[in-house]
């Protein structure tokens, strides 16, 4: 139980540090509501799915390759800009009252499926910490232990992603119209923000 807890811890880890998917997820949750804001981590935590089962199946030489990295990075910064400028110039529309400018929920998944595919950083984390631990795990697991291990991370992921749609959503119910547009232009920046690190982070890969 206590190995059990330990990787649901990891994938706490994860998720925690604040970056693109959860300043998005705050933003949705102000704008939208707990199930947008929701969703964003649900497509972020199907792009996580994918990349473990592609160190699973050995598939790393691809996504480490120098062009597919710089067309990560580069296509990030695109979408991270561009969901940053439309947080930021929808930000008056929010108010708060209960009516809420409707959202297609699919563009909710959408939109955090793509940051978290595009990011580098998470690629960084598959291949690093979970390449390694798979490595170790297999030696001495079997291979229904390792998909119990696999699923805690996903199991901490997940927690992540409830607590953070709580949290954005309660937000809009606490805080007055005022607050709630500053808070979402400031979302709308940390993701330019990051947008703009990784545009930096592809020119440099491509320069190189």
């Amino acid at each position: 139980m206590a190995v059990f807890l330990s990787y649901i811890f990891l994938g706490l880890s994860l998720a925690a540090p604040i970056g693109p998917v959860n300043a998005a997820q705050l933003d949705r949750g102000i704008k939208h509501g707990f199930l947008h804001a929701w969703l964003v981590g649900v497509g972020a935590i199907l792009a996580d799915a994918i990349y473990m089962l592609i160190v699973y199946m050995g598939l790393v030489t691809f996504i480490d390759a120098p062009i597919v990295q710089t067309f990560l990075w580069v296509f990030g910064c695109f979408v991270l800009v561009y969901s940053g400028v439309e947080s930021i110039l929808t930000a008056g529309k929010i108010h708060i009252q209960n009516q809420r400018h409707y959202e297609p929920r699919y563009k909710a998944f959408i939109s955090g499926f793509i940051m978290s595919i595009t990011n580098p950083l998470s690629i960084l984390f598959w291949l690093g910490i979970y390449g390694s631990l798979l490595a170790k795990t297999v030696e001495s697991s079997t291979k229904s232990e390792l998909i119990v291990y696999s699923s805690a991370i996903f199991l901490g992921l997940l927690l992540w992603d409830i607590t953070m749609a709580t949290v954005s959503s309660s937000f809009r119910k606490l805080l007055t119209s005022k607050l709630l547009v500053i808070i979402s232009v400031v979302s709308g920046l940390c993701l330019i923000g990051f947008g703009i690190y990784f545009g930096f982070q592809g020119l440099n890969l491509l320069l190189t």
